[in-house]
């Protein structure tokens, strides 16, 4: 079966359906191209057809390109894939100009056949850049429907015309948006920003695109570019407006991406050169730039990590064999913000839930919480009225734990308290089906000791949210010491339905994420403690692509949470305890009663709305801020003492598969997504040079920089992390 079909409808307009067998949504491969590439000529030379609508079968038009096929290429090339890779890319400029003059004389620009998309729904990537090479647009009016050019997001640009197009239809200033932050739009913001030209009812999309095919005009055709006497809007680089265009969008890419994704600088010098030249010239400058960045070691982790390994561990690379566990009712003990927010991302699922807490009105203020974001997505038209009746009704707000009964899942998310929770577990228990499994929200409590409130430890497991639960992507399973197969299938399952990317770790304390987490916070409490300037600290993290600063987390997740940790952890650790010098610093800001954004007065300091107005004075008083060390080391400091976490981690079993620790890393706290993860940076820095680093910090710093003995033993091999466990697939 071809994922494109062709029918000649009434009128003699030739239909190429986009319909991929098998797949929810439909990703262009290499086989795919050439067959929408065989089907446009075979409507082209038909003297029968007036003209085409290139369409989807799906209720969306396109996810994009399948990147494995990029990556395929590469690994398929040898040593040398730069040509290969250009090659194909010159490849899909061909079969996309080739739609776009659809047949005109290249003197007259007559005589070609009108090409229009029908867009249904959601169209990212290839298909947006199809889209931008027929003549004319037509896209339903839905409130799900988006179109865009995200691929700057996993580390690349638009690549297949894409960048070159977009930037000649409507300038490089009003480009940047779509181009250089991939923001996906709407049906009517589309329409405004060019990239549809029509937005229509979605049962009148095929036949309003068929209508115009069959009354266009020859002019109607012929691309701007094409056309003699071509001028860039908002100016070409050598016009004093366009110069100034360019100068303030390097500003901007540098200012966003502080110099370290090299797709964003890659993306304005196409735009930039290629604005200098005829529009195939401008084609091949694209795909130059787009080779290169495709051969970058970033690129090529953010591809892997983001896009590979991240949709290999939705679709359930790790997951037991076991029968379906997809949830059907689920029960959240706790109705604070992280119990709402599990409710709110279940019942939008389609999961009926029952969300319980200690009285009517807290639960009842936890499903409230759940009104006021789908409020927000009828104010931006991606919720409906009837999607907000038919979401909220899967709610059950209440104070009754009898209501649990015929749950299939439950969720505790109650106060952070082993004892809190061992008396929930049980009262639960006593109500829950035998079948049902118990899942805690705990974001650093061992699961191994919790369950031992259970009668049914096998069906006991960690079910990590992040928060915001509706906008965090990542969920950290984790398997207790007795946790049996079944409980991991339905918590994969679960997190599969509520549309999450799963990672599963073994017990542990602080599991994965947190234990990476908790010593990136630490490192920099400890360089101000040491006198170093906190702008220094807070700068040098946002120059290796982390969202925010460790002196900023801690304002967002409260410092007197990381009192409480500090506390737990010390009571656990006893004389082993490493973290004296972060709590002096941590305890002396609770103190002060500077306890984070939410006191107004943290490490940083807010005016009277709750905004940042910069780091707070008081700490260069107490521990100086003269201390200007080089920034590499700062910033090796911050990098090593997480990634040598995630090497003890995989050590210790605590993870299985790097590919999780990756793309944990990323979703879970923004490690340097350029990077790929932890384990991607150490590969591209290279174990030995790694290991050199290590040894002059922990000769400074201390023993948290000691080299791990697997570190060490890829080092003496020449191998990295990738080359020794890539390949593996460890069973969860």
């Amino acid at each position: 079966m071809t994922d494109f079909a062709y029918e000649i409808h009434d009128g003699g307009v030739a239909v190429i359906t986009w319909d991929v067998p098998g797949k929810s949504m439909n990703v262009m491969t290499r086989e795919a191209f050439e067959a929408l590439d065989s089907q446009v000529g075979q409507a082209l030379s038909d003297d029968d057809v007036k003209g085409i609508v290139i369409t989807s079968g799906k209720e969306s038009f396109a996810g994009g390109m399948d990147l494995n096929v990029l990556a395929s290429i590469r690994d398929a090339a040898g040593e040398d894939p730069a040509p290969m890779l250009f090659e194909f890319i010159m490849e899909g400029h061909r079969i996309l100009r080739n739609i776009e003059r659809a047949g005109m004389d290249p003197k007259t620009n007559k005589g070609g056949k009108p090409v229009a998309c029908a867009i249904p729904g959601l169209c990212a990537g290839i298909g947006t850049e199809i889209a931008l090479a027929c003549h004319r647009r037509f896209m339903a009016d839905t409130p799900n429907g988006r179109i865009g050019l995200p691929e700057i997001r996993v580390g690349l640009f638009p690549g297949a015309g894409g960048t070159t197009r977009y930037s000649r239809m409507v300038g490089a200033m009003a480009a940047s948006p779509v181009l250089l932050e991939g923001k996906l739009l709407e049906p009517r913001k589309a329409k405004a920003a060019q990239l549809v030209d029509e937005v229509v009812a979605s049962d009148e999309l095929l036949a309003r695109a068929s209508e115009w095919v069959l009354n266009a005009r020859d002019a109607d055709l012929v691309k701007p570019w094409d056309q003699k006497g071509f001028k860039m809007p908002g100016g070409a680089p050598y016009h004093p407006q366009g110069f100034m265009t360019f100068v303030g969008a390097s500003a901007m890419i540098n200012g966003k991406t502080k110099g370290v994704y090299p797709a964003a600088k890659a993306l304005l010098s196409a735009v930039y050169e290629g604005a200098l030249v005829p529009f195939d010239t401008a084609l091949r400058i694209e795909a130059r730039h787009f080779t290169n960045i495709l051969m970058n070691p970033t690129s090529s982790a953010m591809i892997r990590s983001l896009f590979i390994s991240k949709e290999a561990l939705e679709k359930g690379a790790r997951r037991p064999d076991a029968s379906d566990q997809r949830v059907r009712k689920v029960g959240v003990l706790g109705a604070g913000m992280m119990g709402a927010g599990i409710a709110h991302v279940s019942a939008k699922a389609g999961v009926d839930v029952v969300l319980v807490d200690r009285d009517l009105a807290t639960a009842e203020s936890g499903k409230a919480h759940s009104e006021e974001i789908l409020d927000k997505g009828i104010a931006r038209r991606r919720v409906t009225e009837e999607g907000k009746a038919e979401v909220l009704g899967r709610i059950l707000a209440t104070a009754d734990l009898d209501a649990l009964d015929g749950c299939d899942l439950i969720v505790e998310a109650v106060f952070e308290d082993p004892g809190v929770k061992a008396d929930i577990t049980r009262s639960v228990e006593k109500i829950a089906g035998d079948d049902c499994i118990f899942a805690t929200n705990t974001s650093t409590l061992p699961i191994t000791d919790l369950a031992r409130a259970s009668v049914r430890p096998e069906q006991f497991i960690g079910i990590h949210f992040f928060s915001p639960v509706d906008r965090m992507l990542l969920v950290e399973i984790i398997k207790g010491a007795r946790t049996g197969d079944r409980a991991v299938a339905k918590a994969l399952d679960y997190v599969r339905q509520i549309r999450k990317t799963p990672i599963v770790v073994n017990d542990a304390r602080f599991f994965y994420a947190n234990r990476c987490i908790i010593p990136y916070i630490n490192e920099g409490l400890r360089m101000v403690g040491e006198g170093v300037e906190p702008a220094l600290v807070e700068n040098a993290a946002k120059l290796l692509g982390f969202p925010l600063g460790p002196l900023q987390l801690v304002d967002e997740t409260s410092i007197d949470l990381g009192v409480k940790i500090a506390k737990a952890t010390r009571a656990a650790m006893g004389d082993t305890y490493p973290d004296e010098a972060v709590d002096e610093v941590l305890f002396w800001m609770a103190g002060q009663e500077r306890l984070g954004r939410k006191a107004g007065a943290g490490f940083y300091a807010y005016d009277a709305a709750g905004k940042r107005t910069g780091l707070w004075e008081g700490l260069r008083e107490r521990f100086g801020g003269a201390g200007v060390p080089p920034l590499e080391e700062v910033q090796n400091r911050m990098m090593l003492v997480q990634a040598l976490e995630a090497v003890r981690a995989l050590e210790e079993g605590v993870l299985s598969d790097i590919r999780e620790g990756d793309v944990g890393a990323i979703l879970g706290w923004g490690f340097a997504p350029w990077s790929g993860g932890p384990f991607s940076w150490l590969d591209m820095t290279g174990a030995g040079r790694a290991m050199e680093t290590c040894a002059e910090l922990e000769a400074r710093f201390g023993a948290r920089f000691a080299q791990p003995s697997l570190l060490s033993e890829l080092a003496k091999s020449g191998e990295g992390f990738y080359g020794r466990f890539g390949s593996v697939r460890r069973a969860a």
